[in-house]
């Protein structure tokens, strides 16, 4: 059977591309591939119940470049090879340029969450995303690809995929940990503590609300002195805590919060509408592109809709809200319908089983 190995700079339970990795792997077992992993980290409780390979370097923190010949035999039983991120977003050159070289003239999708010029502080930077006529680029939104072709490489748009009907999680139990009882307002942020995702704008939203904000991620690039500021400001309760499962969290919340000022997608808006859960959304342009699949969301800047829907009595309205965006999930971002395109891709490739 062939083998499909999945690189990036770390594996774990909640960040985005782990998750949309993992969704990945489950379309390629089901086309046939054994499929494993290799990072710089794996995080506690990573469970993918695949070989995993661990290639001191390869993470985003590591103070040396990885061994090639370490990566090089991590990589050697691979037919495939996903590079998630990690040649597209300049959080660790060494290991782009390492990785870059092992997988020059073999077949490789290097998939795109973050290409540098998407974030200020990388914009100088021009040697990633690297290319060769062995590769495939696939970009989760159309934007992406778009400005991609205008630096000469073509890519495919794979947006990703999700579970139709996700596991039900516990609101009551959930609920008890947190020591809330069920008429509490809560408003979850389902995010790690990094500046893009706008935490004061996500306080400030349980704030007008009168709910009590949760935020479920730890802080990341150094952002945790100015999260513990943001924290100690907030005049609404805030709980700081990894509680439960992902249905957990959205069984628990009565609003969830993504007031991102970027994305390169943005999973938990679209978890929201599959839990039939609410949501406030910034106005990131991939927010502008996914609304045009015909998703209704709240905005950030104008919280009177989003009260007068959570004070309502109209059930018929509030559910017609979240059996709208419910079936736009469906129909748009269903996990089967991303399998389609991630099959056709490698089968005109020649890479399928």
């Amino acid at each position: 059977m062939p083998r499909c190995t999945i690189v990036s700079f770390r594996f774990g339970l909640t960040d985005g591309v782990s998750v949309v990795s993992r969704n990945w792997a489950v379309v390629l077992r089901r086309l046939g591939f054994d499929v494993s992993w290799v990072a710089g980290a794996f995080e506690s409780g990573w469970e993918a119940g695949d070989p995993t390979h661990l290639v001191a370097g390869l993470g985003i923190d590591d103070p040396m470049p990885p061994d090639v010949a370490a990566l090089t035999g991590a990589l050697a039983h691979a037919d495939l090879v996903i590079v998630e991120n990690l040649c597209s977003i300049p959080l660790n050159l060494p290991a782009a340029r390492a990785v870059t070289g092992v997988l020059r003239g073999r077949p490789a999708i290097l998939h795109h969450h973050d290409p540098p010029w998407q974030r200020q502080r990388f914009e100088h930077i021009t040697e990633l995303p690297p290319d060769d006529p062995a590769w495939l680029h696939v970009t989760v939104n159309d934007l992406t690809r778009r400005e991609m072709a205008d630096r000469g490489i073509e890519a495919t748009t794979v947006y990703n995929g999700f579970d139709p009907d996700p596991p039900t999680g516990d609101r009551a139990g959930t609920r008890r940990r947190l020591g809330l009882d069920d008429d509490t307002l809560l408003v979850a942020h389902p995010v790690r503590a990094i500046r893009r995702k706008a935490i004061s704008r996500a306080v400030g939203i349980a704030e007008a609300l009168g709910g009590t904000y949760w935020l479920l991620g730890p802080a990341e690039d150094g952002y945790g002195p100015t999260l513990a500021g943001e924290l100690a400001a907030a005049t609404c309760p805030v709980i700081h805590a990894p509680v439960g499962t992902r249905g957990d969290i959205y069984a628990a919340a009565d609003l969830i919060v993504f007031p991102s000022t970027w994305e390169g997608f943005g999973n938990p808006p679209v978890e929201a509408a599959l839990y039939r859960r609410p949501v406030v959304v910034g106005d990131y342009p991939v927010a502008t592109e996914l609304r045009g699949l015909g998703f209704r969301w709240f905005t950030h800047d104008d919280l009177d809709p989003v009260a007068s829907w959570l004070g309502g009595h109209d059930q018929a309205r509030r559910d017609g809200l979240l059996d709208h965006n419910r079936d736009v999930a469906v129909r748009q971002l269903s996990l089967e319908r991303m399998a389609r395109r991630l099959e056709s891709l490698l089968d005109g490739a020649g890479w399928l089983p």
